[in-house]
C-alpha cells in the first residue's frame, strides 16, 4: 500500500472512532477532496483513482450533514459508509462500480457578502442585507489571509484589533468557523481591504477561540465620518455546501479606544447601513476584542 493511501485509511479509522462527531466527518471529507483535486504531477492516484476518492468525499459530507439534520429520511447511515472502507483499502486497484450514486463536489464554495440570504432565504424573514459590493481597486480576497500594518506616518494613529473570541450556544457546532473583517462608511461601501481571519484555533464551551491580530488598512484619522468596522463570523455548512454567515458585530469610531472591549452580536443578514438590527440572542453572548493604537 503507498504511503498516501495508508494516510488516507488512518484518518478513516480515526474518524470512525468518533462514528457520531458530523465535525470529524467533514474535516476527513475536506482532506480526501484535497487529496482528490491534488494537481501535483508526483500524485501517487491516477486521475480515475482521484474521482473515485472525490466521490467517497461526497459520501462523508453526507454522513456529517445527516449526522446534523432532523429529517430521518435523509440520512447516510453509519453502515453505508462501512461499505467505502474496502474500497479506500484497495484503491490502487479498485476497478468496480462505485456503490453509492453521487458524484464528486466542487471545492465549497464561500460565498460573497449578502450572496448566501438568497439560497437560506427560508430562515430568514427578513429583506436582504443592505451590503454594497467592494471597489474594483481593492484586490480580491484569499480566506486566512491578513495584511500588514499600514507604515506609521507622524501624527497619524494606526489601529490593531486583536480578536480574542466569540461566544455562542452552539459554538462547538461550527465548523472552519473565521471572521471576515471590513471598515465600511454610512452606506456600506468599504474603505478599507476586507479580511478574512484563519479559521478559530480551538472551540471551548460557548466559545469560538481567535486571538488573531487584525491590522486596519488606513488611519484612524483618515476615516470618514460614521463608518464603522465589522465583523462577520462565518462557518461551514456541509448539508449545503457553502460558507454561511451566522452572525455579525460592528464598531463605531468613538468605540476606539486602547484596551479591551466586547460588543454585541446581530442577526444575519449583516446589515452594513445599521438600519434595521436585531439582536443575536438575549443571552450575554459577545465578542471579545483587544484594542492597541500606534502613534508617532
Amino acid at each position: 500500500m503507498s504511503e498516501a493511501a495508508r494516510s488516507l485509511l488512518q484518518r478513516w479509522g480515526a474518524s470512525f472512532r468518533k462514528g457520531t462527531d458530523f465535525d470529524s466527518w467533514g474535516q476527513l471529507a475536506r482532506h480526501l477532496q484535497k487529496e482528490a483535486q491534488s494537481q501535483h504531477n508526483n500524485s501517487e492516484f491516477t486521475e480515475d483513482q482521484k474521482k473515485t476518492i472525490a466521490k467517497i468525499a461526497t459520501c462523508l459530507e453526507l454522513r456529517s450533514a445527516a449526522l446534523q439534520s432532523t429529517q430521518s429520511q435523509d440520512e447516510f447511515k453509519l453502515e453505508d459508509l462501512k461499505k467505502l472502507e474496502p474500497i479506500l483499502k484497495n484503491i490502487l486497484t479498485y476497478n468496480k462500480e462505485f456503490p453509492f450514486d453521487v458524484q464528486p463536489v466542487p471545492l465549497r464554495k464561500i460565498l460573497a457578502p449578502g450572496e448566501e440570504e438568497h439560497l437560506e432565504f427560508e430562515e430568514d424573514d427578513e429583506e436582504g442585507g443592505a451590503g454594497a459590493g467592494s471597489p474594483d481597486s481593492f484586490p480580491a480576497r484569499v480566506p486566512g489571509t491578513l495584511l500588514p500594518r499600514l507604515p506609521s506616518e507622524p501624527g497619524m494613529t494606526l489601529l490593531t484589533i486583536n480578536i480574542e473570541k466569540i461566544g455562542l450556544k452552539d459554538a462547538g457546532q461550527c465548523i472552519d468557523p473565521y471572521i471576515t473583517v471590513s471598515v465600511k462608511d454610512l452606506n456600506g461601501i468599504d474603505l478599507t481591504p476586507v479580511q478574512d481571519t484563519p479559521v478559530a484555533l480551538r472551540k471551548e464551551d460557548t466559545y469560538v477561540h481567535f486571538n488573531v491580530d487584525i491590522e486596519i488598512q488606513k488611519h484612524v484619522e483618515k476615516l470618514t465620518k460614521g463608518a464603522a468596522i465589522f465583523f462577520e463570523f462565518k462557518h461551514y455548512k456541509p448539508k449545503k455546501r457553502f460558507t454561511s454567515t451566522k452572525c455579525f458585530a460592528f464598531m463605531e469610531m468613538d468605540e476606539i479606544k486602547p484596551g479591551a472591549i466586547v460588543i454585541e452580536l446581530y442577526k444575519k443578514p449583516t446589515d452594513f447601513k445599521r438600519k434595521k438590527l436585531q439582536l443575536l440572542t438575549k443571552k450575554p453572548l459577545y465578542l471579545h476584542l483587544h484594542q492597541t493604537l500606534h502613534k508617532e
